[in-house]
């Protein structure tokens, strides 16, 4: 029993919920940073002040997926996810543009960015649950597009509320301007609305109409149904202890060499990994092991091999969006516009700039959907999304170089094309090579792989600036764009089953 083709309609409406995601997606990444800045928050502090959002992600969506895969009600599999984290995306948007506080508003951003990963991962398991393995490209891709005009919309809104509409970008110190409030507010509608599309458009196959789209996947490739090894307690126990160690090492050297004291997220995040590691080995050894935490740790470590090799791929491309997303902003108003006072005009204009240089790259990044497949046809998956990022390490490092502002929607081109590809082409290929009864879960590890580099980026990057750059934020942009780089070379070790 095969998968029967979708309609191109019908590929559409069951990713139109994306466009509302990355409207949210796209206001607080362009407009966290400010808010942060305009609440008090120094250059220094931004790295640390983001963290909790990939953290969240962390936490959440390998939780999701498990959950995804084991739900199945009146709305279906999936679909649950989608709506209950739209509510809650809706709610935390009408409420952080008026934050009384910085500690308030860090707070929203981790209740933002954990609602919008409820709603996301089970999204990218939806594709592969709905569409055969010939069509997961184009969905992978028309979720890009919606992506991408979603966040052209999310990004500029300030911008052509302060030029096309006539409103003031500047307000009083320690007040956001009232521009990214409405800006917040129609983002708050668009992703009811978007979501509530796909919900009520979209169905899902039952159980046992996936069992035997699985099956036959299986049969047509001539292999039996992946069984998981079973491994012993010990080795969890022994990486666990690993882990703790020299997380507690990490944690110690911070102190004793006087080094940053972003640093120490990564320390406990060693320690918190290894401690889970620990807790399932003792689960394991009681014979408790038949746990939704359990089985997640399990799967962790039984990834199939093209996984864990788009893993170093996600880690280097994703180090880069995140230092593009935290320093663009102090970057662009230090760099461009020569100032870092954020009541200024300077700082406002070169600030609603960047929000309109991320309109660029990501409406690039919805036109370059419609590339992508063509491409990938030709040169396979593998070679576009090489060329993808190649394009996209060039324009972050490009910044350094000019410095007329006006002309740096030109680098953002080639980050449009890596980030369209980031957002469908390792999922393309990925999708292809995990269980069906497991796409949840495992798209939802997968998401640790974008999560260590920020957290990566977001524990040392404020260092590394200081140390070695004089705390200029360009210099981020630059190192962004060899990372990606690296991410292009990475993908010569991975093998598309397709």
């Amino acid at each position: 029993m095969q998968k029967p083709r979708l309609s191109l309609i019908q590929i559409w409406n069951m990713s139109i919920g994306f466009l509302g995601i990355q409207v949210a997606f796209g206001l607080q990444n362009a407009n966290a940073s400010r808010i942060f800045q305009t609440l008090g928050a120094d250059i220094n502090e931004l790295a640390i002040l983001w963290v909790a959002a990939p953290l969240t992600g962390l936490l959440v969506q390998p939780i999701v997926g498990h959950m995804s895969d084991k739900t199945w009600g009146r709305l279906g599999r999936r679909r649950p996810y989608f709506l209950v984290g739209a509510v809650l995306v809706t709610l935390s948007l009408l409420i952080m543009p008026s934050s009384p506080a910085l500690w308030f508003a860090a707070s929203m951003l981790w209740i933002l960015d954990a609602s919008i990963n409820i709603t996301m991962e089970p999204f990218r398991a939806f594709v592969g649950d709905l569409l055969p393995d010939e069509q997961r490209m184009s969905g992978f891709a028309a979720q890009s597009f919606f992506i991408g005009v979603g966040a052209v919309g999310a990004s500029a809104l300030p911008w052509m509320l302060t030029h096309w509409f006539g409103m003031d970008n500047t307000a009083a110190p320690g007040v956001v301007p009232l521009t990214v409030h409405i800006a917040f507010y129609v983002g708050a509608a668009a992703i009811f609305i978007a979501v509530m599309w796909t919900v009520l458009t979209t169905k899902e196959y039952s159980p046992e109409q996936m069992a035997a789209f699985e099956a036959a996947r299986l049969a047509q490739r001539g292999v039996d149904a992946a069984t998981r090894p079973d491994r012993p307690a010990g080795d969890f126990r022994r990486w666990g202890l690993m882990s703790v160690i020299i997380g507690a090492v990490v944690t110690v050297g911070v102190g004793l060499l006087g080094l940053e004291k972003e640093v120490y997220i990564l320390g406990a995040g060693l320690i918190g990994f290894g401690l889970c590691l620990l807790v399932h080995a003792a689960l394991k050894n009681a014979g408790n092991g038949q746990n939704g935490f359990s089985e997640v740790m399990e799967d962790l470590f039984a990834m199939p091999a093209v996984m864990r090799r788009l893993a170093v791929v996600q880690f280097f491309s994703w180090f880069a969006l995140f230092a593009m997303w935290i320093y663009t902003t102090s970057a662009v108003t230090g760099f461009h516009y020569g100032t870092s006072d954020t009541a200024s005009q300077a700082y406002n204009d070169g600030a609603d700039w960047v929000g309109l240089l991320f309109a660029v790259y990501n409406g690039v990044a919805a036109i370059a959907a419609f590339l992508l497949p063509v491409i990938a046809r030709g040169i396979g998956r593998r070679g576009a999304h090489m060329l993808s990022l190649c394009l996209g390490g060039v324009g972050l490092i490009s910044f350094m170089f000019i410095k007329d502002p006006a002309l740096l929607w030109l680098p953002m081109i080639g980050v449009g094309f890596a980030w369209s590809s980031i957002l469908s082409s390792p999922y393309s290929i990925l999708s292809a090579a995990v269980p069906a009864a497991k796409m949840g879960v495992y798209m939802g590890i997968f998401n640790i792989f974008i999560v260590v580099p920020q957290v990566l980026a977001a524990s040392i990057l404020g260092a590394v600036l200081r140390a070695a750059f004089g705390g200029e934020a360009i210099w981020a942009l630059v190192l962004g764009g060899v990372s990606m780089i690296l991410a292009a070379l990475s993908m010569l070790a991975v093998k598309d089953e397709v």
